[in-house]
């Protein structure tokens, strides 16, 4: 019986009706349970022979296969090394040569770049033992402890420590190259139980999505999360709101996505009724990966009646809060620690702040069952994340609102701004810029100045290019809405913002000309 999935293979082997369930559809592709738990199991045996015991790699492209091979892997016991297809060169050879994987796990045809071909292939094949086709079917008759056709048996494998690696994912710090963070088995059931607790999860769910798979959000929320609970995930392939729509208004009843994901649907909802019905019944909008700006916020729950929920985690610690499907959805809160995770803010000298006033900034430290265990032979950076008593330093700035919920304004590193004695967050600045009818994004850094400090700068691309709004009118708009220190100094106009594959921005990017 697995660790990760007694939601798919207990309930597939005593419910029936389980078995017959949709679990994955990618595109025209499906499995129910039922076929996903044969797959799953016939091919977990040749990637354990294969590996011999060794991390495996998965090229992890939005297709069936690489959620298949995912939980083969993990049914075998190995530690899964998702890679981003869209990696440069050094970048993979370092992941390739820093985790060392005995296995490569491709979808049949899929053309890999020359950075991965030394590595043994093993493409991944979905084997039911029940028929071939795209749709699900009934199932019936499958037994999953014993015969599943033809007289052959395939077994369950041994479980493994609850300690021992799922994952191993790899995030780029502020300095030098990614590391790899070990997720063990404990921790990924850990978050995705205490999500099910916050947000209702159950079995009648069918997530929709169109994140890579490469990343935390995608595929252990994304993926692993709906079969854990027994239910059915929808992956767009890419997305669109069109997909979005088609899908809700098909009978999916979540949705999750990246602040760039809800921008998109924001703007495109004055003309798209249809996707104004598909967001209003929903159960469930969730966004995450990056703060959700206020603006876009105010605009979906304008048009459609629907708040959309925002929850906290990093690669290092899984999820630590999240807004609960029965809470207050404030726009720019990350709502509560999830149960089983202690958060507290801490000064620059580790001193726990108290304050429950939403003013005071400190640092996110966490401990729970949710952290992992270290990064990848880095016994220093390991031992440099947490302190002496077992917290986790997350670098992340926030100020607790006095009903408890966390409101994230930015990391330490790039986010946090020292101008004139006081302690400014950047997020809070952003949202008042995109008040600004002229402002489509926005970013805030801090550069040096040698009267406060630090000043504030703005990075924005305006509504109409050929006429962007005079810095001394954004100055101003910011010092009416939050305070005057912290409107921004210098504006610079940008086409585009810098953002990331999962529509994060990347600030060390801007720098003054």
């Amino acid at each position: 019986m697995s660790l990760l999935f007694p939601a798919l293979f207990q309930a597939a082997t005593d419910d029936s009706a389980t078995v017959r369930r949709p679990a994955l559809r990618f595109g025209t592709h499906a499995l129910s349970h039922g076929e996903l738990a044969v797959a799953a199991r016939r091919f977990a045996a040749r990637v354990r022979e294969a590996a011999d015991g060794g991390r495996v790699a998965v090229w992890a492209t939005p297709v069936l296969e690489t959620a298949v091979g995912v939980v083969a892997a993990l049914e075998a016991g190995l530690a899964v090394v998702p890679l981003n297809p869209r990696s440069g060169k050094a970048e993979l050879e370092h992941i390739l040569a820093d985790s060392a994987p005995r296995l490569l796990l491709a979808a049949p045809g899929e053309e890999l770049p020359r950075a991965v071909r030394q590595l043994r292939r093993l493409d991944v094949t979905i084997d039911t033992g029940i028929r071939t086709g795209t749709d699900t079917g009934t199932d019936a008759g499958i037994d999953l402890g014993g015969d599943l056709g033809g007289g052959e048996t395939v077994p369950a494998l041994d479980e493994p420590n609850p300690e021992s690696p799922a994952f191993v994912v790899y995030t780029s710090g502020t300095t030098g190259p990614p590391k790899g963070a070990v997720i063990p088995r404990r921790a990924v059931a850990a978050t995705l139980d205490a999500l099910a607790d916050a947000w209702q999860w159950t079995a009648d769910d069918v997530l929709v999505h169109g994140l890579p798979l490469f990343h935390v959000h995608g595929l252990i929320l994304g993926v692993l999360g709906p079969l854990r609970r027994g239910g059915a995930v929808r992956h767009l392939g890419r997305f669109s709101t069109e997909g979005v729509a088609r899908e809700l208004n098909s009978g999916a009843t979540m949705l999750f996505g990246v602040p760039t994901m809800y921008h998109r649907i924001a703007e495109a909802l004055p003309g798209d009724p249809e996707l104004v019905r598909a967001l209003a019944g929903a159960r469930l909008l969730v966004s995450g990966s990056a703060a959700l700006p206020v603006h876009d916020h105010e605009r979906i729950a304008a048009a459609t009646g629907r708040r959309v929920v925002e929850r906290y985690g990093m690669t290092e610690t899984l999820m630590n809060t999240a807004v609960r499907a029965d809470g207050e959805a404030g726009p720019g809160t990350v709502g509560l620690p999830l149960p089983g995770v202690e958060l507290r803010l801490v000064e620059e000298d580790g001193t726990p702040i108290a304050a429950y006033d939403g003013e005071t900034v400190g640092e996110i430290q966490v401990r729970g069952p949710n952290l992992f265990t270290g990064y990848l032979h880095r016994p220093d950076a390991t031992a440099g994340a947490f302190t002496a008593d077992g917290w986790f330093r997350t670098g992340d700035m926030a100020v607790r609102d006095p009903d408890g919920y966390v409101r994230i304004v930015g990391r330490k590193a790039t986010d946090l701004i020292k101008s004139g004695g006081y302690k400014i967050g950047a997020g809070e600045i952003e949202n008042a810029l995109l008040e600004h009818p002229g402002v489509s994004e926005a970013a805030v850094t801090g550069e040096p100045d040698a009267d406060l400090g630090e000043r504030v700068v703005a990075w924005v691309v305006a509504t109409d290019p050929a006429s962007p709004p005079a810095p001394e009118a954004l100055a101003a708009h910011v010092a009416e809405r939050l305070a005057p220190h912290k409107r921004p100094r210098v504006v610079h106009y940008l086409d585009a913002l810098p953002r990331n594959d999962m529509g994060k921005l990347l600030k060390r990017a801007l720098r003054t000309p």
